[in-house]
């Protein structure tokens, strides 16, 4: 008889690196499962992969026994990893913090193919590359430079916003300082309504 599946865990450990400790730990404990059997055997599965985090997938059956099920590192992560970044960049296409050339996004999206929704290379690269726009990362030749372009534009802007919040600011603070007040004329209503008549 097959075994029931309980429930479904969802994990991004480093590779070779998981322990009983928090998250893990965290995580697994409640669902049951025997926490260093789990960690010798991920650890065993991922050492090929030193350095690299990897999203794993965990059914714990009925019978408190578990089963996993390892997926590629994120794009992201990839991306990181190729552009030698340690973050993206906080204003996603309009800050350009890195540029990676097309080979370099062929093999991320030639690693990423068997858990992306794509059914070609050309497909899992369009989606790479839109995760890598996001990220502020350039593809040489391909987008580059509208993404330049992008960052400038948007870098004048932003100074352009700063001089009107800075205006702003000088107004509001002339309005505290207690400027003459503004004229304001009061129309009695009953007045304007015999005037009508």
């Amino acid at each position: 008889m097959a075994k029931e599946v309980v429930k479904k865990i969802k994990l991004q450990v480093e590779a070779g690196k998981a322990t009983p400790a928090p998250p893990v730990g965290t995580v697994l404990g409640p669902a049951g499962i025997n926490l260093g059997e789990f960690c010798t055997r991920f650890n065993d599965a991922t050492r090929d992969k030193m350095g690299d985090i990897i999203p794993v997938e965990i059914s714990v059956y009925d019978d408190r026994s578990f089963d996993f099920v390892l997926k590629t590192a994120p794009a992201a992560f990839l991306i990181k990893k190729t552009a030698k970044i340690k973050k993206g960049s906080s204003k996603g296409a309009n800050e350009l913090v890195a540029t990676i050339s097309k080979e370099d996004l062929r093999k991320i999206a030639e690693t990423k193919l068997p858990d992306l929704n794509a059914y070609d290379i050309e497909g899992a690269m369009a989606i790479i590359e839109g995760t890598a726009r996001n990220m502020g990362v350039a593809i040489q030749g391909v987008n580059d430079e509208e993404l330049k372009e992008q960052a400038k534009e948007a870098e004048i802007e932003a100074r352009e916003q700063e001089k009107r919040d800075a205006e702003f600011e000088k107004m509001e603070e002339e309005a505290k300082a207690g400027s003459a007040p503004a004229e304001v004329e009061v129309i009695n209503e009953k007045q304007e309504e015999t005037t009508e008549e």
